[in-house]
């Protein structure tokens, strides 16, 4: 915060309270550099992050709405809630970092097929199921066999290291 007199950049806070509505808090600041005083008022920040859908929809970030979306996927399979939580949070992560508070929402679900992939095969399969929209039952078989190729290397790589 730049003193609005001599703009030096250290002050100390002498008082603080929430307003009459409270909507902002009231702080009154004293510069280090010339001891003059000086009111702020802080917001919260209320501009929503917003998600582009494929079809150029724009809607609000929900966290619930990911973490539902990865319990389905996850149904009946060995992963934590604090797994699916620790993917809904890099996934907010993402929305959050960016500059325009928006992201498509192909570059979500890559980062949450990513982390499904490596947690756990079948949670990915069922999310991919989705956020994928196979056409007909190639497509999906296709998925099937690019994974099973995939599994295959590294079982080969982890047998040549045993070695």
């Amino acid at each position: 915060m730049k003193c609005p007199f001599c703009n030096h950049e250290n002050d100390k806070v002498v008082d603080s309270r929430e307003s009459k509505e409270g909507e902002s808090i009231r702080r009154r600041r004293e510069c280090l550099q010339c001891g003059k005083r000086f009111t702020t008022y802080e917001r919260i920040d209320e501009i929503p992050y917003m998600v582009v859908k494929k079809d150029g929809r724009r809607e609000r970030f929900d966290r619930q709405k990911v973490l539902n979306g990865l319990m389905r996927a996850c149904e009946k399979r060995p992963v934590s809630i604090g797994k699916l939580e620790q993917i809904v949070n890099e996934a907010e992560g993402l929305v959050v970092d960016s500059p325009d508070r928006e992201r498509a929402a192909t570059d979500i679900g890559e980062l949450i097929m990513d982390r499904l992939k490596k947690l756990d095969k079948v949670a990915y399969v069922r999310f991919a199921s989705v956020y994928m929209d196979f056409k007909d039952v190639k497509e999906f078989v296709s998925e099937l066999n690019a994974l099973l190729k995939a599994s295959e290397g590294q079982s080969d790589k982890g047998a040549v290291r045993k070695q």
